[in-house]
């Protein structure tokens, strides 16, 4: 946790440091060249990583990204549509890999507040393949959802648009970057939120508290083709337990999450007391702050928290996000109140 003036650090729970005891695992971690099947560590990490799923059989891949557009690939043709949400991160925040590593186009629809397509929207979307057009290959999901503010979105809208995908005879990928704070938010299983699903990729290294990783988790044979996949886009480990064991700790902190999530809803309240600034109440650990109502933009107010001591990334013209995580605690939450309130006021004084 951060000392009495040290910089707070609110940019995402991706910047959290590997604890004492995920040192420990890595430096102590069984190993093997994990290419040839033959890192323990990896398997056991997989194993477990599935069964919280509610999968066959999981993948450990480095990044979350890796591993949506792993699943992409591998459950589309070239010239395919991929349907999903404009605000999606796979849409926006993925470099177009879409287009790039699997040859398919997007066609996206507008989810709003409810953050997944209803089936009403998929049906509309979708496109039947016929001599003319590709057809639509794939449907993909977020749970929470990011760029909408950390929204957990319920078990209830996840398994209506897999039924309607499925029912059109379309998989359905989810990208749970942040499926373990969904669960925590709404008080289920991982797993339950993923059933429906033909594919899942989960984060590590968000929230849990992990350097490095996700898993991605399907049926045995969809994790066979994601394997060589994995390889084919430079993604083959060697003696990954050394990254593996930290994890396998991650999944330890599921349950702490709610302390994030308590903590979010802390600085959103004080946040929202301060005079020109708008912060809906979060869902779970992604806080977000309309600065236009001071006048203040949001590069603006991140530049002025920066030189405060309180590191916080800009979403669009006044919209700045804030993420609480398992290096802040609740005194660090009130200064991070304090010091943004003296930035607002120094800004509209």
């Amino acid at each position: 946790m951060s000392g009495h003036d040290d910089p707070i650090d609110l940019r995402s729970d991706t910047v959290t440091r590997p604890s004492t005891a995920m040192r420990e695992a890595a430096r102590n971690a069984p190993v093997g060249d994990d290419v040839y099947g033959e890192d323990p560590t990896v398997a056991e990490l997989e194993a477990r990583a599935a069964g919280l799923l509610g999968k066959a059989d999981a993948l450990f891949v480095p990044s979350g990204t890796m591993g949506n557009q792993i699943a992409v690939r591998a459950h589309t043709e070239r010239g395919q549509e991929l349907l999903l949400d404009r605000e999606s991160h796979i849409y926006r925040w993925e470099l177009g890999g879409t287009a790039q590593h699997a040859q398919v186009q997007c066609r996206t629809v507008d989810a709003s507040e409810r953050c997944v397509p209803t089936p009403e929207q998929i049906s509309e979307a979708f496109v039947a393949e016929d001599l003319h057009r590709p057809g639509t290959g794939l449907v993909t999901l977020e749970n929470t959802h990011n760029y909408r503010g950390g929204v957990a979105v319920p078990e209830s809208h996840v398994d209506a648009a897999c039924d309607a995908a499925h029912a059109l005879g379309v998989p359905v990928h989810l990208d749970g970057a942040r499926l373990w704070n969904a669960a925590v938010a709404l008080d289920t299983a991982p797993a339950a939120l993923a059933r429906e699903a033909d594919s899942v990729m989960a984060c590590l290294s968000k929230g849990l508290g992990a350097p490095v990783g996700s898993v991605l988790a399907g049926t045995e044979s969809f994790v066979d083709e994601a394997r060589r996949l994995r390889k084919l886009f430079g993604g083959g480990m060697r003696q990954a337990g050394m990254i593996a064991a930290p994890g396998l700790e991650a999944l330890d902190n599921v349950d702490r999450l709610a302390d994030d999530h308590e903590n979010a809803r802390r600085l959103a309240t004080g946040l929202d007391a301060i005079d020109g600034l708008r912060v809906p109440t979060p869902e779970t650990n992604i806080v977000v702050v309309d600065s236009e109502p001071a006048g203040i933009t949001s590069d603006a107010f991140v530049e002025g928290c920066v030189a405060r001591g309180v590191r916080c990334g800009s979403v669009s013209e006044y919209t700045t996000r804030l993420c609480t995580n398992l290096d802040v605690d609740r005194a660090d939450v009130d200064a991070a109140i304090d010091r943004i309130g003296r930035v607002v006021r120094a800004a509209t004084e």
